[in-house]
């Protein structure tokens, strides 16, 4: 099941992968871990911070980082590139998953800035473009990184640029 997800899958399916395994899994016992494990199969870099999908659905995200000490720094907080990471994964999900399905996608550029220490549970929220074609255009994604209290730790903007999948795909 976790082959699904794997880029050679996401890569010539006539179908968006993303969309249909998170709808297939996440209302089962374990599902949204199942797809997070997922996930990180498919993108193994993205696996390193152990992030967990918690919620996605069409221009929405949610994902979560367990503040534990592989993500943290020397300040004892959660490291900036644990951060970028979360963004980029939160970003990403919530894009594939509201792309048409002959869509792709790929991050052209990332800003962030990093407005408080990150200690506790992070929660990345996305509220994203939805593209209504996949003709080739430039999004901006932005990821707001919140702690458990509320507060924004980070922000990252994605600058996604979605296009057609390959002729023959």
């Amino acid at each position: 099941m976790l082959g699904a997800l794997s880029p050679a899958a996401i890569a010539t399916s006539s179908r968006n992968v993303i969309r249909d395994f998170w709808d297939r899994v996440h209302r089962i016992p374990g599902g949204s871990r199942l797809f997070s494990k997922a996930i990180g199969l498919a993108a193994p870099y993205t696996a390193t911070i152990g992030a967990h999908v918690e919620v996605l659905r069409v221009g929405h995200a949610e994902v979560t980082l367990r503040d534990r000490r592989a993500v943290r720094n020397h300040l004892d907080c959660v490291h900036a590139i644990a951060l970028c990471n979360l963004a980029e994964l939160a970003g990403n999900v919530a894009i594939a998953y509201s792309m048409p399905n002959d869509a792709r996608f790929i991050v052209a550029g990332l800003n962030i800035e990093y407005l408080k220490k990150a200690r506790g549970k992070i929660r990345a929220v996305v509220d994203a473009p939805v593209p209504e074609s996949s003709a080739r255009r430039e999004y901006d994604v932005v990821v707001r990184m919140l702690n458990d209290r509320g507060e924004e730790v980070a922000r990252a903007t994605l600058r996604t640029l979605v296009g057609p999948k390959k002729a023959g795909n």
